[in-house]
């Protein structure tokens, strides 16, 4: 029978609870466990699909296309395993099908209220993926924090849930903050005391409380907060900072809280966890043999979470190469013709980032076009992709004003177009190409030969697309097309002939990046950025 963890907050947001929830199921997993993971976001919106990165960091697409949390990007960084539509539910999806089912009569007249129909709807996609047989313990983190009006009807799912599983299969991990004050040269418990209350009041008895803080946690604290919170002293986990998320299972092994958690749903914990390849890919990460300096050309560089899968895939990449990679971020609309050589100085690779709109077009132009003259490696990502062919249009192809006609409704030359079947949609939410597509690349390219095989998947997030009306002038000019859609023969990836490294992708890559399979697109522009670093030794 499936066990159910849920894995709430407290105190304040942005403690970590999908990092904590990811590493716990790391070290289940570990120990042989089959595990998933959901995240549960309060939200109105439907899903993220629509929120502006700065609102809410970037969008996870997963292979059957649903556009998710980012929290759903570490547990497959984590896990290295995929997530699907029902790993990430909203407030907004679940409102949106009770009321579809109440406008089809399916309630036979009753008045649908919070309680109970909103939180059996909860309950229904809570229990989903443990029906499935796939999994023996299934984790749900629901954001936001406790208190906040918007959590109340997951609270009381919770709640409800927990009583109809019974004893031993189901368990509440609370994720607390435990401040230290410098004027008092303490930590305080009070907060994690009034958050615990608080959850008590809704009818809800954490199993394990986990308390980040910047300072150790000793006996007499655990032992405080033990004694207020109603918990075993075992149960109160210490979750120190730490230098790297990678960090974090090997911290909450340390702390025993898997054990904790095993326990405490009568599973065997007689597989000590195998965490091997973990450790070492750590230990390439903190003893790096050499350094690469890659610049990130985007739009929403203020917020590092807006490019989070690209930087994290930056990581893994950088293991592979026993490599520290240092991304130096750079706002698109800041650089022109004028400073682009002082603003990439020093760079050896310039990945431009993927995003919607014209702001900041004119400096991504014109840091591609610097980077392809100069034979600096380049990598683009959808939009990035998009750019280097406006930009070879512009300055190889001599077709003046060509563009996107995202950019431009009226160029003479839309050298990207909206995809055919985007033509006559109207709402914006959930209506791009998105998910998983294949692709086949064409032998003898830059592209066959990092992913050596012939036919590839990866997943998209576009409306746009390259017009093949021009294919033929850009592969006579030395742009090709080395990978394309086999259904449709939409253009997936392009490259240049003759340079050190010049590769884009309609896709994002960075999506299927994993701490156990990094992604060979970027592993690839790292050794070539790492060679570029090289020759200017």
């Amino acid at each position: 029978m499936t066990k159910y963890i849920f894995v709430t907050g407290g105190v304040t947001s942005s403690l970590g609870k999908g990092i904590i929830s990811a590493s716990l199921a790391k070290l289940l997993q570990a120990r042989g466990y089959r595990v998933t993971i959901q995240k549960f976001d309060p939200y109105i919106n439907i899903d993220p699909g629509t929120l502006n990165p700065y609102e809410h960091g970037e969008c996870f697409v997963t292979e059957d296309g649903a556009e998710t949390d980012l929290d759903l990007g570490h547990y497959e960084r984590f896990l290295n395993t995929s997530t699907s539509q029902a790993n990430n539910v909203t407030t907004g999806r679940i409102y949106q099908h009770v009321i579809a089912r109440e406008r089809a009569g399916d309630y036979l007249g009753k008045t649908v209220q919070v309680v109970p129909h909103i939180t059996d709807e909860i309950k229904r996609r809570m229990r989903l993926l443990g029906e499935t047989g796939e999994y023996d313990i299934v984790i749900t983190e629901l954001g936001g924090t406790v208190g906040d009006i918007e959590s109340l009807p997951f609270i009381e799912a919770v709640r409800q849930l927990r009583w109809e599983l019974g004893n031993n299969d189901s368990l509440v991990i609370h994720l607390t903050l435990v401040p230290y004050l410098a004027a008092a040269g303490e930590l305080k418990t009070k907060p994690t005391q009034h958050s615990v209350k608080m959850l008590l009041e809704y009818g809800i008895q954490p199993d394990v409380l986990v308390c980040r803080t910047e300072h150790r946690i000793g006996h007499d604290i655990r032992k405080k907060i033990a004694l207020f919170c109603n918990v075993n002293i075992n149960a109160v986990i210490e979750s120190a900072d730490a230098s790297s998320i990678y960090d974090v299972p090997l911290l909450m092994l340390k702390e025993q809280l898997d054990k904790t958690v095993l326990a405490k749903l009568k599973l065997s914990n007689k597989n000590e966890p195998d965490l091997e390849n973990w450790k070492a890919f750590l230990g390439r990460i903190k003893n790096p043999t050499s350094e690469v300096k890659i610049g990130l050309v985007g739009k929403y560089i203020e917020l590092p979470d807006a490019y989070k899968s690209i930087n994290e895939a930056f990581i893994h990449a950088g293991a592979k190469n026993e490599c520290k990679v240092t991304v130096k971020s750079i706002a698109a609309e800041s650089i022109d013709k004028e400073n682009v050589v002082e603003k990439l100085k020093g760079l050896h690779g310039v990945l431009v980032a993927p995003g919607f709109g014209e702001r900041g077009l004119d400096g991504k132009i014109t840091a591609i076009q610097y980077v392809r003259e100069n034979n600096i490696p380049f990598f683009g990502i959808c939009l990035g992709m998009q750019i280097a062919v406006i930009e070879f249009a512009r300055n190889v192809l001599r077709l003046k004003g060509a563009n996107s006609f995202e950019m431009d409704a009226k160029t003479k030359h839309p050298v990207i177009n909206l995809m055919e079947e985007q033509k006559n949609i109207k709402n914006m939410g959930g209506t791009m190409r998105l998910g998983a597509y294949p692709c086949e690349l064409k032998k003898g390219t830059k592209a066959a030969h990092i992913y050596g095989k012939a036919r590839i998947s990866e997943r998209h997030r576009h409306r746009y697309e390259f017009n093949n009306k021009y294919l033929k002038q850009f592969e006579e000019a030395g742009m090709v097309a080395s990978g394309i859609n086999p259904d449709n023969n939409l253009v997936e990836i392009i490259e240049l002939k003759n340079h050190p490294f010049f590769v884009a992708g309609q896709f994002h890559p960075e999506l299927k990046s994993t701490v156990a399979n990094p992604h060979p697109l970027f592993v690839n522009f790292v050794a070539a950025s790492l060679a570029k670093a090289e020759k200017r030794k």
